[in-house]
């Protein structure tokens, strides 16, 4: 018995130490180390036909920013090269009778309604890429507000014919919301600025967001299209379109802004569905991703690493619990009680979630170095992630072996009301709402200055 919780504590801090190594990694290439080629010379220059996809579930809080913020993109609004497919998903407050009212007023508007069949994101990016006539699919989330000139850059690297997939950069627009918008985006910074150009830069697996980006529809094809079943449908593309020989690039001045949860309940029922539906991508993918010929060794190996970082949650929990077992038990182990806690603060420094080199490295490239005050707060953050991605896996996990399939949770809403969905806008140019999430980004400069 003891023997067993020293090596599952032993087995907590090496795996922590190879994540910890990858994020310094990430960290001192994306300061140190040349850019790979990221397309934005192109962007104006390549302009192929493509659909936007807007998937909505009771977005009537925000549907009026996305469709206006994309009505004034300077994207040529051609019959043929550029429409805008908002989906209305089984939604039962206002969303369907505002995108009517847009679609009367702009042609390039083609909304469609679903009231039947499975409900989620995967399944109506499925029914929209059906009646879709672009070249390229570009996705945003109904909470997103893209800049005037974000459609150019998302566009421009489809110039290379190898790439079959688009990313961007994700800012959070409501970040003097509450402590948590301000630490959600500390984690964001880290994850784009840092992780996304680095893996792009190496030669790994650029992850596919699912929003804020783009996907060729051939290459959507050939990796066989949307997966109506994922909770994590980004991932799960990103994983197919990688093992199919797909590059797909990330292009960090490409920003868009979104709102992220205002609330910890809000935050919980977010981070359950990723850590569940990226677990799932696990089990579906691991297999394949190593066989593929696609890949290089280095890829194959952060794409591990990558599809297994929800599993470090209950992996730190179950070395915390080790140690103080053996702690009680009389063992001679405080020195490895020591070693693990600091292993797990490093861990909440250069590991999963907002990693403190990447953090840090992305406040010296984006020039706000203030929000770095905020970086002790983020062990709140850390602890109540793990905690929640372990009790995610031990549902998911109780669901798999009893058979039971786990429901979609779409992330309420607060831009223009008070957490409810619900709230009006003012008038915008085209004679709709624009609401606070509109306003900020028109403030902001239509090129960003990150690069």
């Amino acid at each position: 018995m003891l023997l067993a919780l020293e090596l599952t504590a032993l087995a907590s801090l090496l795996v922590m130490a190879v994540y910890t190594l990858r994020h310094l990694l990430f960290a001192l290439n994306r300061l140190f180390c040349p850019h790979r080629m990221n397309y934005t010379d192109l962007a104006g220059f390549h302009l192929p036909s493509i659909s936007i996809l807007l998937p909505m579930h009771n977005e009537e809080a925000v549907a009026q920013d996305v469709l206006e913020a994309l009505l004034e993109s300077d994207y040529p609004h051609d019959p043929g090269r550029f429409e805008i497919i908002p989906i209305n998903d089984h939604s039962t407050d206002r969303t369907g009778e505002i995108l009517d009212e847009y679609a009367e007023r702009c042609p390039d508007v083609k909304p469609l309604h679903r009231q039947g069949g499975k409900r989620g994101k995967a399944a109506a990016l499925k029914a929209a890429t059906s009646i879709a006539r672009g070249e390229i699919l570009i996705l945003f989330d109904a909470d997103y507000v893209p800049g005037k000139s974000l459609l150019k850059f998302l566009a421009a690297p489809f110039a290379d014919p190898e790439v079959g997939a688009v990313m961007g950069r994700v800012v959070p627009h409501n970040v003097g919301s509450s402590l948590l918008t301000r630490l959600l985006d500390l984690e964001r910074a880290g994850g784009y600025q840092i992780s996304q150009q680095a893996r792009y830069d190496l030669g790994l697996i650029a992850q596919y967001g699912g929003t804020t980006g783009g996907v060729r529809r051939t290459a959507l094809q050939a990796a066989g299209g949307w997966n109506a079943l994922s909770l994590a449908e980004d991932t799960d593309l990103t994983l197919r379109l990688a093992i199919h020989g797909w590059k797909i690039a990330y292009v960090n001045r490409a920003e868009c802004y979104e709102e992220v949860p205002a609330t910890w309940e809000v935050r919980r029922k977010q981070i359950e569905r990723w850590a569940i539906g990226h677990t799932d991508c696990l089990h579906r993918h691991l297999g394949p991703l190593l066989r593929s010929p696609h890949l290089s060794g280095k890829a194959k190996l952060d794409g591990v690493l990558l599809l297994c970082v929800y599993l470090t949650a209950p992996l730190i929990v179950a070395g915390s619990m080790a140690c103080m077992a053996l702690f009680v038990a009389g063992r001679s182990f405080l020195p490895a009680l020591t070693a693990f806690f600091l292993a797990s603060t490093c861990y909440n420094a250069v590991g999963n979630f907002a990693s403190f080199f990447e953090i840090g490295s992305s406040v010296i490239l984006d020039g706000a170095h203030r929000r770095v005050r905020l970086l002790p707060l983020n062990i709140g953050n850390f602890v109540f992630s793990t905690a929640t991605v372990s009790m995610a896996l031990a549902k998911y996990y109780s669901g798999r072996i009893l058979g039971r399939s786990l429901p979609w949770n779409k992330t309420l809403r607060y831009r223009n009301g008070n957490g409810n969905g619900n709230g009006n806008s003012g008038p915008g140019p085209n004679g709709h709402g624009n609401g606070r999430g509109l306003n900020i980004i028109r403030a902001k400069s239509v090129v960003p200055k990150s690069t």
